[in-house]
């Protein structure tokens, strides 16, 4: 089945975002508070996380998995295989225009799990290594995942896609004579990257409250990348005239020209000078030191995923009867699972607390 062809799927009928509002909020008022949170990772050992958890909406999950035994694998598992029946569960629920909208920004999940295995396999890495960090909550399912990380080779996984009818071989197939001269794996990101932001904006264009709220949410997942792409660029020393090639369009604020003169300059500081009239102008400026001392883009990265799950949570503030509560709860139980990985991983090797909590976003 393509990707169009699910978006043609029928949700509940009719437009009333009613009912369906109605229930998800229900379940985001059960997402984690930072206070508890803060209890697990203080947590002395994987046991105690596991009772814990037990307890929450997450039991029926652990059950399954712990019957393969009582480890962090199996926790993460569990973690994974919940936030997948909840995105259904939603999907479920929600009429068709929210099923149509929401479905295209939740491609960012095929997005990354295709990225993820054209990476792996470009490493060398097992199959199991690979599905390690998938979570099938896009129109990819974990048994269509385990399949693409099996593939021998980089033209074995296209040929795969294309052999289901699966659009991300378009951009693969394009891009794979160059990146065979190069070896060089982002020419085979960047073309995904382009070919997904093209993809959702064409079909999140038309008239609506809801299509503009969703437009703009992408906007600034774009913004983001473009942004995180021009401060691996400081000092990386590329051409002038290579810079534009790694720009997406479709951003809300970060536009060609602000793209081109953001990755033209030398630090961080002509950096924020430049964004401090756009809202990406305080996260940046809030990490600036952080990234002095540990010479990482990895600080700018949490920073602007802090922020735009803030804008998630924004959306599921505003209209109560449109898209954005549906918007707002998938990418708030998408984050408490995340928070949640980090936690059990950090308590399964004795991390610090302090360094734990530097890792989640907290919103």
């Amino acid at each position: 089945m393509t990707v169009t062809a699910t978006l043609q799927r029928k949700g509940a009928p009719g437009k009333d975002y009613g009912y369906s509002n109605a229930r998800v909020r229900g379940m985001r008022s059960r997402l984690f508070s930072q206070a508890y949170l803060g209890d697990l990772m203080d947590s002395k050992d994987m046991g105690e996380i596991i009772q814990a958890l037990t307890q929450t909406e997450y039991g029926p999950d652990l059950e399954e998995q712990l019957l393969h035994g009582r480890t962090a694998q199996q926790v993460d598992e569990a973690l994974k295989d919940n936030m997948v029946r909840q995105f259904r569960k939603v999907l479920g629920l929600v009429n068709t225009e929210a099923y149509r909208l929401v479905t295209v920004l939740l491609g960012r999940w095929d997005l990354f799990n295709v990225k993820t295995i054209v990476r792996g396999i470009h490493m060398s890495l097992s199959s199991e290594e690979i599905t390690d960090s998938l979570i099938a909550v896009g129109q990819l399912s974990n048994v269509d995942m385990d399949e693409l990380a099996k593939q021998p080779s980089i033209k074995a996984l296209v040929d795969t896609l294309a052999t289901w009818d699966l659009p991300y071989a378009i951009p693969l197939r394009a891009a794979m004579v160059q990146y065979n001269e190069s070896g060089d794996l982002s020419v085979l990101e960047l073309a995904l990257d382009k070919f997904y932001t093209a993809w959702a904006d064409k079909h999140l264009r038309g008239r609506g409250a809801n299509k503009k709220l969703a437009r703009r949410f992408l906007g600034v997942q774009v913004d983001t990348i473009n942004l995180l792409t021009c401060l691996r660029l400081l000092n990386a020393g590329v051409e002038p005239e290579e810079v534009n090639r790694f720009y997406l369009p479709g951003g809300l604020h970060v536009d060609e020209r602000l793209f081109n003169d953001l990755a033209s300059m030398s630090d961080v500081d002509e950096v924020y000078e430049r964004l401090k009239r756009t809202p990406y102008g305080r996260p940046v400026e809030a990490v600036a030191i952080k990234y002095i001392e540990r010479g990482s883009v990895s600080v700018f990265e949490r920073a602007l995923e802090d922020f735009l799950m803030r804008r998630a949570f924004a959306a599921g503030r505003g209209e109560p009867l449109g898209v954005g509560i549906v918007i707002g709860y998938l990418w708030g139980k998408a984050n408490e699972v995340t928070n949640l990985r980090i936690i059990v991983k950090g308590v399964s090797v004795g991390m610090p607390v302090e360094r734990m909590r530097e890792e989640l976003i907290l919103v």
